[in-house]
């Protein structure tokens, strides 16, 4: 990759990795669903107002809203929810770390509901090594007394990451919308579900009125990380390759880890560092990275 994709991936890691950063801010004031609908919300309300100043409209067809409902609540409902709930008992670099699974479970969901993604025997030691990963990071918290409330957390971000993933298989099916159509549509939706269980759920109001850092962490959030976040991640998409792409979730864990660190005062273990070195390295089997590598040494050798 050239200077400019790196660039591009940098910028994406630091986008989403921030996102785990505020929602450990926002989480300390205000409910999870809360927190899940301003960000869809805020974002699905700017990207609208894009759309209207390129004299663009969402589509009305029953194809392409069920399309829009169903990535709503892969891609975002259920796993926002589930990662802000989980984010209420762990650390936000764990959360990050537990998030970099996604492509392990991808690949297990495409072996499973596709014809042309089976199971190579180095995508299978690859999964190998991102689920010794995972058990590393979560071990501490499995004690004898049962389920703690950390690894409810952490369970909460494996599932999102497992949602995810059936995302990603899901929308390899071409909707045949620009980009920033498909986003807003799926933002859209994604603030109608969420909306509901912030009425009869979380009944924000009850809940003291947060700090001004807090809606400040909740717009940036959905505007920077989110609305902002979209296009550089397609941006990112076409200039990088999709393999390539996966880049981005060896570099989030890293960026969150440091922010966390930074300003949260969240200590980094050994077992998140052990953890995050074997899920990268599952990811790098994944992507067939570790092969090409050893034979381009191996040929430089000879």
């Amino acid at each position: 990759m050239n200077s400019y994709a790196w660039a591009l991936l940098l910028t994406l890691s630091i986008l989403w990795g921030a996102t785990f950063f505020f929602w450990k801010v926002l989480v300390e004031h205000l409910p999870p669903f809360t927190v899940v609908f301003g960000r869809v919300g805020i974002a699905a309300c700017v990207l609208l107002l894009v759309l209207a100043m390129r004299g663009e409209t969402l589509p009305m067809t029953r194809a392409a809203w069920t399309r829009f409902c169903i990535m709503a609540a892969l891609n975002n409902a259920i796993p926002f929810a589930l990662i802000a709930y989980g984010e209420t008992v762990i650390a936000s670099g764990l959360a990050a770390i537990l998030n970099a699974t996604t492509p392990v479970f991808t690949v297990l969901a495409a072996h499973a509901l596709t014809d042309d993604e089976k199971l190579t025997p180095l995508r299978a030691a690859g999964v190998g090594a991102g689920f010794v990963g995972v058990v590393v990071l979560v071990w501490p918290d499995m004690l004898p007394g049962g389920l703690t409330g950390n690894l409810l957390g952490e369970l909460a971000c494996l599932l999102a990451s497992m949602t995810y993933a059936f995302a990603g298989v899901y929308g390899r099916r071409s909707s045949g919308l620009p980009a920033i159509t498909a986003a807003t549509g799926q933002l859209v939706a994604a603030s109608l579900m969420i909306l509901p269980l912030v009425l009869f759920v979380d009944r924000p109001w009850q809940f003291p009125a947060p700090p001004m850092a807090t809606w400040a962490s909740l717009v940036t959030t959905a505007v920077l990380c989110t609305a902002a976040g979209y296009p550089v991640y397609f941006r990112s998409l076409a200039v990088a390759g999709a393999t390539n792409l996966l880049l981005v979730t060896f570099l989030l864990p890293i960026s969150l880890l440091l922010l966390g660190a930074l300003f949260l005062h969240e200590p980094i273990t050994a077992p998140a560092l052990i953890g995050m070195a074997l899920i990268g390295l599952g990811l790098a089997a994944i992507d067939g990275r570790l092969v090409p590598d050893f034979r381009r040494r191996s040929q430089v050798e000879l």
